[in-house]
């Protein structure tokens, strides 16, 4: 977490030579391991200047997920364009066939097909390399960005609605506008270690991002979403997601507390097949939290939102208290229950972590605002 880190995170040598990242993305996604606690534990080795680096990109994820909280309009785009995107590959042959080709490790350029062997094999994939893919994904085959980002969703053990949504759009200069991130053959040289060595004219040359497709810039700010705080007294139901794996931090003593469910969504990230591998992490997941909870737990998936109902009902609960779960599939599935879930005088109650609390207040623009707030971020979410 401290020098070597620092020095090292940027280098791509293969799944069998990483040895300066932490490899803790997919337990720090569902708050397996809490951002806090890692933060503290950097900054106890390392001190908060030593672990600079590694406590900013734990706070990257924050970033984004508050980004995207203010600008909820930007995760309903993603969500219709990939469904228009998805239509016109069942329409277009050639599309279809370059789309396969990427996404089977087939376009003849070395490095990338590497990479989406890599992403399907192993489930993970580099952060550099993660940019360099996409870039090459968006300039130099032409395929459309959402594409992209929804294979990555569909195998990525750590992949999150928010940071993987922005990240495809950072690269497409859609994010920091007009600044997208080009793809070039020396920085993937020297970053691989030489295990990829692609000749320039293989790369697109990229003068300009995507935001011409978006003529209207970014949409305005909203507020942060009101939240229904857990009511003590009322007949209350636990609901585990694998948004946040760790609701032992919460109050569970002060809550009449009938029954507990897990809730599985995985499947809600694309209407294309989910890697199984996913799913199983997620399952593993939930079965860990429900464990540490001590409470016995009645499995769901998140199907038709009338399951939810259902199923408070049949345990006589007027309220349903979960972790907060911020914008992407499950949240918008959640929403299609709160209604049928309010007409049988059920609400539907969430609890939220000071980390989150302390960092998207900044999340309106770019990430050099939150990153300047970093020493006081860290004064106000971790224990003297």
């Amino acid at each position: 977490m401290g020098r070597r880190y620092a020095n090292g995170r940027n280098y791509d040598h293969g799944p069998a030579g990483r040895t300066a990242v932490s490899g803790l993305s997919p337990y720090i996604r569902r708050r397996l391991l809490v951002e806090q606690e890692v933060v503290a534990a950097a900054i106890e080795a390392h001190g908060l200047e030593g672990a600079e680096k590694f406590v900013q990109e734990v706070v990257w994820r924050g970033y984004f997920k508050g980004w995207l909280e203010r600008r909820p309009q930007v995760w309903d785009s993603y969500r219709t364009g990939l469904e228009a995107d998805l239509l016109a590959v069942e329409q277009d042959r050639r599309l279809g066939r370059a789309l396969r080709r990427a996404t089977e490790g087939q376009t003849g350029l070395e490095c990338f097909d590497a990479w989406a062997s890599e992403l399907v094999e192993t489930h993970t994939l580099h952060n550099h390399a993660r940019m360099w893919f996409a870039s090459i994904w968006i300039f130099t085959l032409g395929l459309p960005w959402r594409l992209g980002a929804d294979f990555f969703y569909r195998h990525l053990l750590d992949g999150d609605a928010a940071s993987n949504t922005l990240g495809w759009r950072w690269v497409a200069g859609l994010h920091t506008r007009g600044k997208p991130y080009i793809a070039r053959a020396d920085n993937i040289a020297t970053f691989t270690g030489g295990r990829f060595r692609p000749r320039p004219q293989e790369l697109a040359e990229v003068s300009a991002g995507l935001e011409n497709t978006e003529p209207g810039g970014l949409p305005p700010l909203q507020p942060l979403r009101a939240v229904n705080a857990p009511e003590a007294g009322r007949p209350s139901a636990l609901l585990i997601t694998d948004e946040d794996c760790c609701l032992e931090d919460f109050d569970l003593e002060g809550l009449d507390i009938r029954d507990c469910a897990t809730l599985k969504g995985s499947h809600l990230r694309s209407t294309l097949e989910v890697a199984e591998a996913v799913t199983a992490f997620e399952a593993g997941a939930l079965a860990d939290a429900a464990a540490r909870v001590k409470l016995p737990n009645d499995a769901l998936t998140a199907e038709h939102p009338r399951r939810l109902v259902e199923w408070a009902v049949g345990v006589g609960v007027t309220q349903i208290v979960t972790p907060f779960v911020t914008r992407g599939p499950l949240h918008d599935w959640l929403q299609a229950a709160r209604p049928l879930l309010a007409a049988q005088g059920i609400r539907l109650a969430e609890w939220q972590r000071a980390w989150d609390l302390a960092i998207w207040p900044h999340a309106t623009a770019g990430f050099f605002k939150v990153k300047q707030q970093i020493p006081r971020i860290v004064e106000q979410v971790l224990p003297p």
